[in-house]
């Protein structure tokens, strides 16, 4: 965990800078044309952007590169990294698959459904749609195993915004029972994950063991 400044440097900080948008999300593909193929032809996110080069600007470590962009409607983009080893990123081994993923805002249910027609007819897998009650969505991979998804909100700004006024509270409460959890573990009295204190709108119960 990072450390905290001391007050007296707090007060000397500039506010932070205030963040607009998204710019970019970067993966690393394994091919840049089954890509483009996916995210242009299937998604109909244009392709805009190019930059090639044998080192890394960051780091200036040698890996030379194709890094390539896909313009969303609000100007934001996803980005990859073809670093010319035709492999795909491997998973995390510590997360489950359905953990890290990219959601991009659809503007209806019937957008849904558009997508997810246009996904099977191109062979993609696609899994919903799913009801989360405050917006719905599809989730399928990507060529280069990314979990992606769909959402379309249903939700307005004025229920948006009272989900909001409870949100520290709860990550509170979660992180006070998370805190206790980690003491009964060091004891080796707690093997168990930790649970949620209760559940918000489960989209799956499984069915009572005979």
């Amino acid at each position: 965990m990072n450390a905290v400044p001391s007050p007296a440097l707090l007060k000397k900080l500039p506010a932070p800078a205030a963040i607009q948008q998204l710019h970019h999300y970067a993966y690393k593909a394994r091919d840049a044309e089954e890509t483009r193929h996916f995210y242009e032809d299937i998604l109909g996110l244009p392709l805009y952007h190019i930059i090639q080069s044998d080192y890394v600007p960051s780091t200036g470590e040698y890996c030379p590169y194709t890094h390539f962009f896909f313009r969303l409607q609000d100007g934001s983009f996803i980005a990859f990294f073809d670093i010319g080893d035709d492999e795909k990123p491997l998973p995390s081994p510590n997360t489950p698959l359905w953990v890290n993923h990219i959601a991009f805002r659809v503007d209806t249910v019937q957008d849904l459904e558009t997508t997810k027609a246009r996904l099977q007819a191109h062979g993609v897998e696609v899994l919903g749609i799913t009801d989360h009650h405050i917006f719905k969505s599809i989730y399928f991979f990507d060529p280069n195993g990314i979990r992606l998804e769909l959402s379309a909100q249903l939700a307005g700004e004025a229920l948006m915004a009272r989900e909001s006024r409870s949100a520290h509270a709860r990550l509170a409460e979660w992180t006070e029972r998370k805190q206790q959890w980690r003491k009964e573990r060091a004891a080796g009295s707690n093997v168990v994950p930790l649970k949620p204190q209760a559940n918000d709108r489960p989209e799956f119960v499984p069915p009572p063991k005979p």
